[in-house]
């Protein structure tokens, strides 16, 4: 990436200074609102969502086995689309990626299709800028439904919209890839997010058009809930062994559905970790599994990473003790030690 010219650097720090005139905002916080429903985007998704219903159904009686194999298949280029690409990649830059890498992760993240990369992205550096308050575009302090979908279907909270524009994303609209992705959105999203997904089934193995279009809505709505759980239950339910003081949470069912994505109190601690995640937890880590593989062949560089001993450390300072493996861990604290009850001794130490 190309250093910033004068023009951009001025930019930054006029966004920077403005920035700092806002009143400070302190997680978990959610001001009083009045909610103005966006029909459109109500109609919209509900639509899909009865849609993807109806293709699950399908699943069941009438999709023919290749059917389903293939949205599997598509479920899982979408879902690295917005996990390696838009998410570790394009918002975080816990790693850096070679041309032909970049344009696999754009087509696939168009497959997804949650708004354009750029868009995604700003939005997101504004959730860990401002996480679980009214400047958060998906506050879960709001509670699950709303930060997992209701955020979509109403205006943007004036707080937003306001902080937004102090984002730096000067480093996305400089990206050609994603210039193209956000100028040809909506061509592009109709060819691959639908239509091809929709055609090669009826096409390479007749595939009747009804039910191949309801799969493809199946597995649209799919990857858009798998999303909007890291925004909802990853910030509601799980154990904080690297700070107890934030709403993210360690959240194993939606590390699942995500490739890697629901060891969330790890990542908002260290952001830029490429993993995602405290030695990559490899076992629910797809997405990490695919960045060392193009790492391997030199598609994918400079993986930024974290120290153990800075984790430990931090673990230690904020977290809530959920990492002990049991009696006896070194990283117990005495307290617990002088404060667990042990019955039925034998009297033999």
């Amino acid at each position: 990436m190309c250093p910033k010219s004068p023009e951009q650097a001025s930019v930054v720090e006029e966004r920077e200074e403005k920035s700092a005139e806002f009143e400070k905002l302190i997680a978990p916080q959610a001001g009083p609102r009045k909610f103005n429903i966006v029909y459109f985007n109500l109609l919209t998704f509900g639509y899909w969502h009865l849609a993807g219903a109806y293709g699950l159904y399908l699943c069941f009686t009438s999709a023919k086995f290749a059917t389903v194999l293939f949205a599997i298949l598509t479920y899982t280029a979408a879902e690295i689309g917005i996990t390696a690409g838009a998410h570790r990649l394009w918002s975080h830059k816990a790693y850096k990626a070679k041309l032909p890498l970049q344009i696999i992760l754009m087509t696939f993240n168009t497959l997804a299709f949650q708004n354009s990369a750029i868009e995604w992205v700003r939005d997101h550096r504004l959730h860990h800028k401002y996480s679980d308050t009214d400047a958060d575009p998906h506050n879960a302090t709001r509670g699950f439904f709303y930060s997992h979908v209701g955020w979509l279907l109403v205006r943007k909270h004036s707080e937003v919209k306001k902080r937004g524009k102090t984002i730096d994303m000067s480093d996305m609209y400089s990206n050609p890839v994603l210039a193209f992705q956000k100028r040809y959105i909506v061509p592009w999203v109709i060819l691959v997010t639908f239509l091809l997904p929709t055609v090669i089934p009826v096409y390479f193995w007749n595939e009747s058009l009804w039910t191949s279009w309801h799969i493809t809505m199946l597995r649209y709505v799919a990857n858009l809930n798998a999303t909007f759980l890291v925004n909802s239950a990853a910030h509601l339910w799980g154990y904080k062994p690297y700070d107890k003081n934030i709403m993210p949470a360690q959240n194993i069912s939606v590390s699942l559905a995500t490739f890697g994505e629901g060891f969330h109190n790890y990542h908002h601690v260290f952001p830029w970790d490429y993993k995602a995640a405290e030695m990559g937890n490899n076992r629910y880590n797809l997405t990490t599994k695919f960045i060392d593989f193009f790492a391997w062949i030199g598609w994918a560089y400079d993986l930024k990473s974290v120290s153990q001993e800075l984790v430990v450390n931090r673990m230690r300072r904020t977290g809530d003790g959920s990492n002990l493996w049991g009696w006896g861990d070194k990283d117990m604290t005495e307290e617990d030690r002088t404060g667990a009850l042990v019955t039925s001794k034998s009297g033999v130490e």
